[in-house]
């Protein structure tokens, strides 16, 4: 019976009480590539991403944990604005494109103007 006991106790010391969630953080970052840095959240929070985008141009994005975590997205005149939230290991790992792709993304729209106004003019 002491046996039993012995190796319960040794059982029980060896699992795991459960981990803490882990979720990329960063603040204020043009490019989801900087975003990668890991931390341990503590009880009762969850990962949450909150991406900024203006106009085609850029994002700013901001990642950790945050223990009252709201899901929105709110479209202004100028770009809009996503907060997401999840609950498992490393899941806010997707954010937003870098910055080059949204440069491109503005110049091939101010290309079709500029094409527009030229072709209009003679």
């Amino acid at each position: 019976m002491k046996a039993f006991l012995v190796l319960l106790l040794g059982a029980l010391l060896c699992v795991d009480s459960g981990s803490s969630l882990r979720c990329y953080s960063c603040k204020s970052e043009l490019s989801n590539t900087k975003c990668q840095t890991e931390m341990t959240c503590d009880a009762n929070q969850m990962c949450k991403t909150d991406v900024i985008r203006v106009v085609g141009l850029f994002s700013i994005i901001s990642k950790g944990c945050d223990s009252s975590c709201d899901p929105t997205y709110q479209d202004f005149n100028v770009g809009n604005r996503n907060i997401s939230c999840c609950s498992s290991d490393l899941c806010n790992v997707n954010a937003a494109g870098n910055v080059r792709s949204s440069y491109g993304l503005a110049g091939g729209i101010a290309a079709g103007v500029l094409w527009t106004v030229l072709n209009n003019k003679f």
